[in-house]
């Protein structure tokens, strides 16, 4: 990397020259006055390398960095390895841009075809993509998949999804003129007797998250059976991390499978950039959108990598694609790919595990605190629901006087939960942590 080189008064008049025009704004000539600025941008005035970096760091001073997290709420704290980012910040590996060109794009080619074969392997799925952006819009892509297989219209969406991909549905599905339904919980999952009073003719897919953003597991199989029955597609979201100890999308009878592979070597960052994961059933790979590695043989008989089973222009004809991701989020998916080569089976199992023995121990110190009790009776994976006494705003600004991040406000997106708290626990959360957050909440 390099640093920042201004061009000088010179520079200006050769280029200007160059193009054959006295000044810059004649580059701009075909805009109206009316809508140019004219004056200068509201920026402060320019400062050294050495200001610079005092002011970024007085910026990040400012962070809750040392403060205890327990929230998560679609965005987790998990410990990433110091491999991860020592592969993910070689030079060869910055550009963004889709390796259309297979004689010089090798490296490349196999770490997403790497990455594709774990994504499989831990979803128990045929086949999966080069990514998409994220968690949300990886969901949207598999209901336009679902009403494109199907001629039907309606998806069914548990309303124990992520509240955000929720609102990514709405947007993209009301665009293309699908309707979406929600399906209402009880006890923490999916309430079965209303999918079967809303299931019909005309339901193009059935979608759920498990783990749910309760934290708690569906009846996925009960669930997507009764899809199948109607002749619809069985779509689950899943936490990455909680499938190194629950039975993968596949076994359960999902058609296809995807989630967010954040918790899988990416850190929180502020919300992003995500990489949405998404594989399928080896019937469906035709309809999968994005990119799709393939392996093969060059003509000396050596293993090579191409994109492969979709041309280019599939995805650039506007209304007529059944997609329009075209690119994919190659940095953040080979973090993927180096963080599960990293830990391996073996270790994303422990680690699985670690998070969940951890949240039932929470759970339990918490609930038997006077004033805090558990929702729901549902099983949980690594996050919870406290119903609590006071608003749950109080209580977290009384956490945070105490250096701790308290849980997800459920009542912003279920106004039926009235004071009560999302809580997540993983790895990161040392015993000591635990107790820190317990003992804050007795003060409560």
């Amino acid at each position: 990397m390099h640093p920042y080189i201004p061009i000088t008064e010179n520079d200006k008049k050769e280029m200007l020259s160059e193009v054959g025009i006295n000044h810059i704004k004649e580059l701009f000539k075909d805009i109206p006055e009316e809508v140019k600025l004219n004056r200068k941008l509201n920026l402060p005035e320019p400062k050294s390398e050495l200001e610079v970096k005092r002011h970024l760091k007085n910026l990040s001073d400012k962070n809750a960095s040392d403060f205890l997290c327990f929230r998560g709420a679609g965005a987790y704290n998990h410990f990433i390895p110091s491999v991860v980012k020592h592969v993910i910040t070689r030079s060869e590996f910055y550009t963004a841009y889709t390796p259309y060109q297979p004689e010089i794009s090798q490296g490349t080619l196999q770490t997403i075809f790497e990455y594709q074969t774990m994504i499989c392997e831990l979803t128990g799925m045929d086949a999966s993509n080069a990514s998409v952006y994220d968690g949300a819009t990886a969901a949207a892509e598999a209901a336009f998949m679902c009403a494109d297989i199907t001629g039907r219209n309606k998806i069914l969406v548990a309303s124990t999804v992520n509240p955000e991909t929720k609102k990514v549905l709405y947007t993209y599905c009301g665009a293309h003129g699908l309707e979406i339904s929600e399906l209402a919980y009880k006890n923490g999952i999916t309430d079965v007797g209303e999918l079967k009073a809303k299931i019909d003719d005309n339901t193009a897919g059935i979608i759920t998250q498990s783990p749910n953003f309760f934290g708690c597991i569906e009846p996925c199989k009960e669930l997507f059976e009764l899809g199948h029955n109607s002749g619809g597609i069985a779509v689950m979201s899943a936490n990455p991390i909680s499938l190194g100890i629950l039975k993968p999308p596949a076994e359960l009878g999902a058609d296809i499978a995807v989630g967010d592979g954040q918790p899988i070597g990416n850190p929180v960052s502020f919300g992003g950039p995500y990489v949405g994961f998404m594989a399928v059933k080896e019937k469906l790979v035709r309809r999968l959108p994005g990119r799709i590695v393939g392996e093969t043989v060059d003509k000396d008989g050596k293993r090579g990598f191409v994109l492969t089973l979709q041309a280019r222009e599939q995805h650039i004809r506007r209304e007529k694609a059944s997609s329009n991701i075209c690119s994919n989020q190659a940095l953040n998916a080979l973090a993927v790919g180096v963080y599960l080569s990293s830990v391996g089976k073996k270790g994303l199992r422990q680690i699985a595990q670690i998070c969940a023995q951890k949240a039932q121990f929470t759970a339990e110190k918490i609930s038997s605190i006077k004033g805090f009790n558990l929702e729901f009776a549902s099983p949980y994976f690594h996050e919870f629901v406290i119903r609590a006494e006071k608003p749950v705003n109080e209580i977290n600004k009384l956490l945070m006087t105490n250096g701790i991040i308290g849980g997800y406000e459920l009542e912003k997106d279920y106004p039926e939960l009235k004071n009560c708290v999302l809580y997540c626990v993983t790895e990161t959360s040392s015993e000591e942590d635990i107790d820190r957050l317990v003992e804050a909440l007795n003060r409560v």
